[in-house]
């Protein structure tokens, strides 16, 4: 794939751009939409084979594959009028549009697959959902840090419901920090710690021959302070709730 193309260029768009371009080596040409002008001349302006075309049309027109990172409530206005050659390769990473709708809106049959790209990607960390598998889409993401294909778009949206969990991470992060803090030690000391504690969990993770029970098991000991953490606060009531919500926006992306 030598042309890529991004239609909205936020989080995920910066972060795919500088994942092509992280460790080096020989990359294709980026074609950006002006939406997010500022990132887009960014990017620009800090790697080589980068341009910021004038509209979201030209974007399509000059790439092979295009990638469309708009924002759910943004992307009618963002599509329209735009078409799509049946030549093409679509990737939708827009989180709850399925690609029915968004194949009536490019009046294209050009191949269309939904992906879950991760701002690991940025790293080439991210594994990748994506739903129907492609090969060169496949071949693309494995490249940016893995790719898991699903069989159909209910597994799909299981997966996407999962990833909504993340900055429901770092506040549980934030409220660690602040309670340290609100204990007398220096903020910017808490939020070290804290940092490191949960970095050191992040590279756990990396070891996939313990299981993610394994690895809670390992981290605790019978009645010491992890336990006592886990079985007060994070009783059943707590899991039934998360469960419940996460059930619930299984729903609306279904």
């Amino acid at each position: 794939m030598k042309r890529i193309g991004i239609i909205g260029v936020g989080e995920i768009g910066r972060a795919i751009v500088t994942g092509l371009r992280h460790g080096g080596g020989t990359s294709p040409e980026v074609f950006l939409s002006p939406r997010g002008a500022r990132t887009a001349a960014e990017l620009a302006q800090h790697y080589e084979g980068i341009e910021v075309c004038a509209d979201n049309q030209e974007v399509v027109d000059r790439s092979e594959m295009v990638i469309i990172a708009v924002r759910r409530q943004d992307w009618h206005a963002a599509l329209a009028g735009v078409r799509v050659g049946d030549e093409k390769i679509v990737v939708n990473v827009m989180a709850g549009v399925g690609n029915h709708d968004l194949r009536q809106t490019l009046g294209t049959n050009a191949p269309l697959v939904r992906a879950i790209p991760l701002p690991a990607i940025r790293e080439r960390r991210s594994v990748t959902v994506v739903h129907p598998s492609h090969p060169q889409v496949d071949s693309f993401f494995a490249r940016m840090g893995g790719v898991l294909p699903v069989a159909d778009e209910a597994a799909f949206n299981v997966l996407s419901a999962v990833t909504g969990t993340l900055s429901t991470h770092y506040a549980y992060l934030v409220t660690l920090a602040s309670w340290t803090a609100d204990h007398g030690i220096a903020p910017d000391d808490a939020d070290r710690y804290v940092r490191s504690l949960f970095q050191g969990v992040g590279r756990s993770l990396g070891d996939e021959t313990r299981s993610l029970d394994r690895l809670a098991a390992d981290h605790e000991t019978p009645n010491g302070n992890n336990e006592r953490i886990r079985t007060t606060w994070f009783d059943q009531a707590n899991s039934e709730a998360l469960t419940s919500a996460l059930e619930a926006l299984l729903a609306d992306l279904a």
